[in-house]
């Protein structure tokens, strides 16, 4: 059962997961650590938002991890990242990573098919240009079809010509929708492997995982007992928080890193 955080309220699973010996901090991007925008490639996280993340990649076996479906370069640009950030990424829903100390970290076995995105790209542009307020956004293994500036009736009738397009030329291909997206990958990989590589890297006994989608729920799902699924704003789900917005999470990551150097004190 999901239940509210109140922003300055105290909760028993929070200060449990901010004393676990190695914490990982995981933040899907689009929704939960930026406010959703128009256009996709604007978008940035909170100030506040990076501001906690900051603090608590500084604290002693405390590590931070951007989560999202946007390709490796996109996550790189829209997180306004660096090559010496101690932010971890995992890109393309877990296909991809980038790990500080190391930098970017293949996956074995996955590898785009760019004569296969190049076509479906091709094909899709036609239908994608024929209506207002609909945008295509390439990706490493695929694509996505945004509708944030679309009516939902527009947004109705792309979804379908897009999806008839894609069960004839790539019948296998992943689907996946979100919030005002529809998206295609050649790669099976979701969040629910981001949650197992990351675990791994950082040898985290225990991880707080946020997000706001459909996706972020393949994450939630695969979270164990010790670890902790925050839900941002509406919507079914396996976490155990829930909060309404961006800004909240700010707030629960500044509850999470007073509680967690407290105990290391």
């Amino acid at each position: 059962m999901t239940r509210p955080w109140i922003p300055g309220s105290a909760d028993a699973a929070l200060r449990a997961i901010a004393r676990t010996p190695r914490l990982l901090i995981a933040l899907d991007f689009d929704g939960t650590a930026s406010p959703l925008v128009v256009e996709p490639m604007s978008a940035r996280a909170l100030p506040e938002v990076k501001a906690q993340l900051s603090t608590l990649a500084a604290l002693p076996d405390t590590y931070v991890a951007y989560v999202s479906g946007r390709s490796m370069h996109d996550l790189k640009e829209i997180s306004e990242h660096t090559a010496d950030s101690p932010f971890a990424l995992a890109g393309s829903h877990g296909a991809q990573y980038w790990f500080p100390g190391t930098g970017d970290a293949e996956v074995p076995g996955v590898i785009a098919d760019q004569a296969a995105n190049e076509q479906l790209w091709a094909a899709a542009r036609p239908i994608v240009e024929r209506f207002e307020g609909v945008e295509l956004e390439p990706k490493t293994f695929g694509m996505g079809i945004h509708t944030r500036r679309a009516t939902p009736e527009v947004e109705a009738t792309v979804f379908a010509e897009i999806d008839a397009l894609t069960a004839e030329r790539f019948p296998h291909w992943r689907r996946r929708a979100g919030h005002r997206v529809l998206e295609f990958s050649s790669r099976i990989e979701g969040k629910d492997l981001a949650m197992s590589v990351l675990r791994d890297h950082f040898n985290a006994t225990g991880i707080l995982f946020a997000g706001d989608d459909v996706t972020d729920e393949d994450a939630m799902t695969v979270l164990r007992g010790d670890d902790l699924g925050v839900r941002v704003g509406a919507g079914e789900s396996a976490a155990t928080l829930r909060v309404d917005t961006p800004q909240q999470i700010a707030l629960l990551l500044e509850a999470l890193a007073s509680e967690r150097a407290a105990g290391r004190e």
